[in-house]
């Protein structure tokens, strides 16, 4: 048995050790997917794909719900144990990127120049255009994941930053302010392999208001 083979079996188990064990104390109530339909008819983005990368938020959504149903009711300190609360990070991170990414979207993708975010990456970028070169490159590179713009609240640095997965190489404490998913599902539907078309349909629907929303005081 593969390592990876172990882990699912593993989890499994765990599930069903959870599906005969005592209910959840009543307490925090779980995550429910938001409504993001508003984004359907937006250019450069087919219904059809919409509607299929939001049934996969929502998988993320229960998926989290699940796991942390789930760790309320096995035993710590087992292997069953250690891979679901490894996973859950992997999940929940799925669920709030994804948030994140239609929240910054449905808009008309012109950010005002006198903008306090737009004054900001003028004077960190040399430019806005510099700024979007840079964003774009990093969407560009090879591999799945995300790309994060993030203030850091500590200086007020902005920083484009790659996100492996949805776990990997997001910068502690940092305040993300656009998302742009760059997995695969975000674009073939619609784009097949040209993934710098997809980012430029995204960079004509960005919400900037909702953007500079997410900036510090």
């Amino acid at each position: 048995m593969t390592p990876r083979t172990k882990a699912i079996v593993l989890m499994v188990a765990a599930l069903l050790l959870a599906a005969t064990a005592a209910p959840v104390v009543a307490g925090t109530a779980p995550y429910t997917a938001k409504d993001f339909s508003k984004l359907k008819g937006m250019p450069g983005f087919s219904d059809k794909a919409l509607d299929l990368h939001f049934t996969l938020y929502q998988g993320y959504v229960k998926n989290t719900n699940d796991l942390l149903e789930t760790l309320s009711k096995i035993a710590p300190n087992t292997p069953a144990y250690a891979e679901i609360k490894r996973r859950f990070g992997w999940e929940f991170n799925g669920m709030r990127l994804h948030e994140l990414y239609f929240g910054n979207l449905g808009g008309d993708g012109k950010l005002d120049p006198n903008s306090k975010l737009a004054k900001k990456l003028a004077e960190q970028f040399g430019s806005l255009e510099n700024w979007q070169a840079d964003f774009k490159a990093t969407g560009a590179m090879r591999g799945i994941g995300w790309v994060v713009l993030y203030e850091d609240p500590s200086n007020g640095r902005l920083i484009n930053t790659w996100i492996n997965e949805h776990d990997v190489g997001h910068l502690s404490g940092g305040r993300p302010l656009l998302i742009m998913d760059v997995f695969e599902h975000a674009f073939i539907p619609d784009y097949g392999l040209k993934r710098a078309e997809y980012i430029e349909a995204f960079f004509k629907n960005i919400d900037w208001p909702a953007v500079e929303g997410r900036l510090g005081k």
